[in-house]
Parts: C-alpha cells; structure tokens; sequence
C-alpha cells in the first residue's frame, strides 16, 4: 500500500467496529454521524474493499472489515500506550481514568490535589460518562471508577467503598414546607428524580427499605423533574427545589456543615458499591498501582467516618 489513511479515519473505523453504529461512534468521537460515514467511505475506497454491510437498522462487519478492524484497533491502542511510555520516560505518566460525573465532583476531585502532592509524577486526566459498562474497550481510558456489584468479565476490579443511601433537602426549603415528621411524608414533598437510576439506588429502593407501602410512594415517583444524574439533583436541592436522594460519598460534608439536613435517622445502606476496574494487562503499570493503593486508602478513611455515623445512628 502506497498510502495510508488519516488517523481520524482510521480512529473511526476502530470505533464504528467496536460499536457497529456510526451514531455511535459520532457520539464518542465529538463529531456528526456525516462525518463517520465519510470517513468509512473514504477507507473503502482507498483500499478498495467493503468493511461493512449496511442493512436497515443494523450494521455488520464484512470478513475483511473484522480482519481490518481488529489490526486498526491493536494500532491505535499500542501507539497510545507507546506514547505514554515514551512520557514517563521523560519524567512524568499519563493516567486516563474516567469517573461517574456525581462521584467525581462531590468525592473525588477535592482529592485529587492530595494524589498529586504525593505522586507529581502521575497526571491524571479525568473525564466522565454515566454508564453500567466500564467501557474499558476504549482504547484511549486505562481506568474506570464506577459503582456496581463487582462483575466485570475480562476486567481486574477492586471494592473501593460501599456507602449510604440519605433522603438531603436544603434547610430553607424545610422551613417553608415543613419537617415531614414519617417516611410516608416524603410522598407529598417534591422529590427530585433521576431518569437513569441504573447505577445508583432510586426513590423507590429507600421507600421499601424505610418500609413505605407502594401505593403510597408510587404516585408520587411518576411526576416531576428529572435529572440526569444525582449531582444534578443535589444542585437542585440546593436550590430548595426539593428533596434529593443521595449517598454518603456526594452528601457528607454538606450535612456536616448544615447546607444539607437529612431527613430521617433511617440506616439504608446502598445495594451497590463503588469499583476501581481496568483491564488486567495494566493493573501492575506503576502508575496504575498508585492510584488504585491511594484510592483504597482514601475510601477506606471515608467508609471508617460513614459506618461510624451509621453505627450510632443505630445505636439511638
């Protein structure tokens, strides 16, 4: 071959092949559906071959599109790894980790500066997505912090906290709507919802655990704004718009400074935990080690001072 195509082609194709979606893949890669479609058609016609069949609703690899595609692939993901290589030759590593958006704000990030006094030789590059899949397939993440119950086929992945599920509302919004004296009050204040309740425990998993009959909190779970994600809705309690559900990790300080008040002394321990995962060929990368030992260690702290909390709530 005289030529090779562009690496956004080629990044394109590795995408669309893991996804079969050029939606899909538009939406990883920041650009229109257009846009992957072109660059497919440009590789096709470059090297003369089909990589994919286009059928109604549904994309396929070609033979030769599997075979293209699983070489493009390893390219991509070993250039990345190289090019970090080559950094920490120079001094310093480059650490991809992607967080849920809640977990990152409220817990993680205010940490971070405490990583970096002690590791500067670690730069940790942060984004976020809200997802039950690790999405560890990206060539371009080397960790995924996510919450879930430890399941992760092909993954190496370690607990790091398991922690509370607390009813929060802003005190100023109590003062005008008045405390709800029983869990059944709650069904007549506004909640504030989340659509994507798949990793973190919804309104309707406290309700049972507080003992609340579905006919009474049902009704009032099928109205509303709907958020996102739980630090959307913590905004939005902070704004006095209503009573949020949120966990020890996003909560904690805010109930012990008092922007927060929680609502019943009720022990509701989360069905999920949080998770370090990555895939097992990085797991021992030096890089990788001390972040996971220093996560282990600050989650540990955090779970010591929330199961104390809860232990004398019990205990009352």
């Amino acid at each position: 071959m005289q030529h090779l195509p562009p690496i956004a082609a080629l990044r394109a194709l590795a995408v669309a092949s893991r996804h079969l979606s050029f939606t899909k893949a538009a939406d990883e890669l920041n650009v229109t559906q257009s846009a992957v479609s072109h660059q497919i058609k440009y590789i096709e016609e470059m090297w003369d071959v089909k990589l994919f069949e286009r059928r109604p609703r549904q994309l396929l690899l070609t033979p030769a599109g599997e075979k293209l595609a699983e070489i493009v692939n390893k390219f991509i993901e070993d250039l990345g790894e190289t090019l970090d290589e080559i950094k920490a030759e120079e001094g310093h590593t480059a650490l991809r980790v992607e967080a849920l958006p809640s977990l990152a704000v409220k817990w993680l990030v205010p940490r971070l500066q405490a990583f970096r006094e002690e590791h500067p030789e670690v730069d940790v590059w942060l984004s976020t997505r809200h997802s039950e899949r690790p999405g560890l397939e990206r060539g371009d993440l080397d960790a995924v912090i996510t919450m879930g119950d430890g399941n992760y086929p092909g993954y190496k992945s370690w607990e790091l906290m398991r922690d509370y599920v607390i009813p929060v509302a802003r005190p100023r919004f109590l003062e005008k709507v008045g405390m709800p004296k029983k869990p059944e009050d709650l069904c007549k204040l506004p909640l504030l919802l989340r659509h994507s309740g798949i990793l973190s425990p919804g309104w309707d998993y406290w309700f049972n655990y507080a003992g609340v009959d579905k006919d009474l909190y049902q009704p009032a779970l099928r109205d509303g704004t709907r958020f996102p994600d739980t630090n959307m809705a913590i905004q939005a309690a902070f704004e006095g718009q209503g009573v949020a559900l949120a966990r020890s990790a996003h909560v904690w300080e805010d109930l012990e400074t008092g922007r927060l008040v929680r609502l019943f002394n009720i022990h509701c321990p989360s069905d999920v935990s949080v998770y370090f995962v990555c895939r097992p060929e990085r797991a021992e990368r030096p890089a990788m080690v001390a972040c996971r030992d220093w996560l282990i260690r600050e989650s540990a702290a955090s779970q010591a001072i929330w199961d104390a909390a809860e232990e004398e709530l019990i205990s009352k």
